[in-house]
């Protein structure tokens, strides 16, 4: 029996999506071709692959059997492609990738440096969003692999951290008349500026404070704001303090624009990310991107930098 490769893959995306009209927007095709090829997938193998009502979409015990193989099927079919075009040129080709904003206006720079140098003939697309907003992207196959600020649970992407970082309290110097940690209560009366829903920096400050026992409701939080800049900017102003990763302030800590304030029982710690697909195998470009990425995070970790941009610097001199 012979099983046609586009219907497999056809078949993957509707199971992923359990959606036969998001299937054809993602492969660029109409509902009818989508539901053609299921049909003719389902003649081939005499069995029925999907029920379907108007409200919902849902896979048979046939599906659940089919989509184990026909995954490997693909994957197999991708790790051959690949391998035969490793053989036949040098490293070239594109990457499309994702960065929360965070990692994008601050770690990004200088990994792209390093990687430009070793693979200049490699063409990189960037797409700037929040963390959630990338796993979406990469789900719907508009990139190949993301660097985000906050896990995702799904089970159609693989996460993996890579490097460290700290998120601390900021705010004008001498806006706390006290060189003592802050209290929990100083910083619920404190007029906040938090990143918006969805931000991996507002999902990591969100679990630290209900540990601490505060929530949204008992924070004064006065703005929403979505970027880093913006924040940092209200803030200079002196309208209120935010939590930002340590390394988006260093350049206006050394102008004396802003300073870090500790918090009495709060240590604001988290891990970067790299997100893809699961059951996906990798383009060549996206590895030797990851294989540089690693490396440098690697380095990092050995030598105990406190600053990692400034470490970053060091390895391409």
């Amino acid at each position: 029996m012979y099983m046609n490769y586009e219907r497999l893959k056809t078949f993957i995306t509707v199971a992923e999506r359990m959606s036969f009209s998001e299937a054809a927007k993602l492969l660029f095709v109409t509902q009818p071709t989508i539901t053609s090829q299921v049909k003719a997938l389902e003649e081939e193998l005499n069995t029925k692959l999907f029920e379907r009502t108007t409200k919902k979409v849902e896979m048979t015990s046939s599906a659940k059997v089919l989509l184990k193989y026909a995954r490997e099927i693909v994957q197999m079919n991708e790790s051959a492609h690949k391998e035969i075009t490793q053989m036949e040129s040098d490293s070239y080709g594109e990457l499309s990738m994702g960065c929360s904003l965070t990692i994008g206006d601050y770690f990004l720079p200088s990994f792209l440096k390093r990687f430009k140098e070793t693979y200049p003939l490699i063409q990189v697309q960037v797409s700037i969003a929040n963390s959630h907003s990338i796993g979406k992207l990469i789900k719907d196959q508009w990139i190949d692999v993301g660097l985000i600020e906050t896990p995702i649970q799904d089970d159609q992407l693989q996460i993996n951290p890579f490097l460290e970082d700290e998120l601390v309290l900021i705010a004008p110097p001498g806006y706390f008349l006290t060189n003592e940690p802050l209290s929990l209560q100083q910083i619920q009366q404190a007029p906040m500026i938090f990143r918006e829903e969805g931000s991996g920096t507002r999902a990591v400050v969100n679990d630290y404070m209900e540990q601490a026992g505060l929530t949204d409701n008992n924070l004064n939080i006065v703005q929403e704001l979505g970027s880093t800049e913006a924040i940092k900017a209200v803030v200079e102003s002196g309208l209120g303090v935010s939590f930002l990763s340590k390394h988006a302030i260093r350049k206006e800590q050394r102008l004396g624009l802003l300073d870090i304030y500790s918090v009495h029982g709060l240590e604001m710690k988290r891990n970067f990310y790299i997100v893809h697909r699961e059951h996906h195998v990798m383009k060549s470009t996206t590895e030797l991107f990851l294989d540089t990425l690693w490396t440098i995070a690697g380095n990092l970790e050995k030598r105990h930098m406190t600053d990692p941009l400034e470490k970053i610097g060091t390895l391409n001199s």
